[in-house]
């Protein structure tokens, strides 16, 4: 194995369904000018990185464009790896619509048919992150990503699953090793915000 890569994964900031309760899954979906703002106050309050990698949709990639111009790093290519979860027949639908026509999917944790499953997402996610440990071995990467992603790899690796906040995140320490598999931890769930000081959590 070689040396630790750490990578601070983060929610995107506010997306136009996010402010409308609507799940995206990996629909395209922009920035509200709140969310811009996010990210632009977050960079502030971040450290330092060797790059800034990021999922390919649009709320992600702005996301990571504007804090990799404030924080003056290299901004690499978008990986459609780090999607979010495919929602299938849930795209676009707010928790109302949902439960009117899948009535208690959601609290029994229930998905529709169409809905990626959990091992389609570790094994893309994992790969992404073996590949930027493979990229920087012993170095330190920001990723914008999702959360949705960020919970089902939090799950998988067996620490607690917790909401996630428009850019809040996890660390993960990753280890490359021969032929492209990676050992992969998860660490505390990172806030850089406190409850409400920066418009709404969704």
């Amino acid at each position: 194995m070689s040396s630790a890569t750490r990578i601070l994964v983060l929610r995107h900031g506010q997306s136009e369904w996010n402010a409308r309760g609507k799940w995206q899954g990996q629909a395209d979906i922009d920035l509200t000018d709140l969310g811009c703002e996010q990210a632009r106050r977050a960079a502030d309050r971040l450290g330092t990185f060797d790059a800034v990698a990021s999922s390919d949709l649009n709320r992600a990639r702005i996301t990571a464009t504007i804090i990799a111009d404030a924080l003056g790093l290299g901004l690499l290519e978008a990986d459609p790896r780090l999607r979010e979860t495919h929602v299938g027949e849930w795209e676009g639908l707010t928790h109302d619509d949902i439960e009117k026509a899948w009535p208690g999917y959601l609290k029994d944790h229930r998905r529709p048919p169409g809905f990626e499953a959990d091992g389609s997402i570790v094994a893309r996610v994992s790969a992404s992150f073996a590949d930027l440990a493979a990229m920087f071995p012993g170095g330190s990467l920001l990723c914008i990503a999702h959360a949705g992603v960020l919970r089902v790899m939090r799950r998988r690796l067996g620490v607690p699953d917790t909401r996630i906040a428009n850019l809040g995140g996890c660390e993960f320490t990753v280890r490359a090793g021969d032929g492209g598999a990676a050992d992969i931890t998860a660490g505390n769930i990172v806030d850089l915000f406190e409850h409400g000081e920066i418009g709404e959590e969704l």
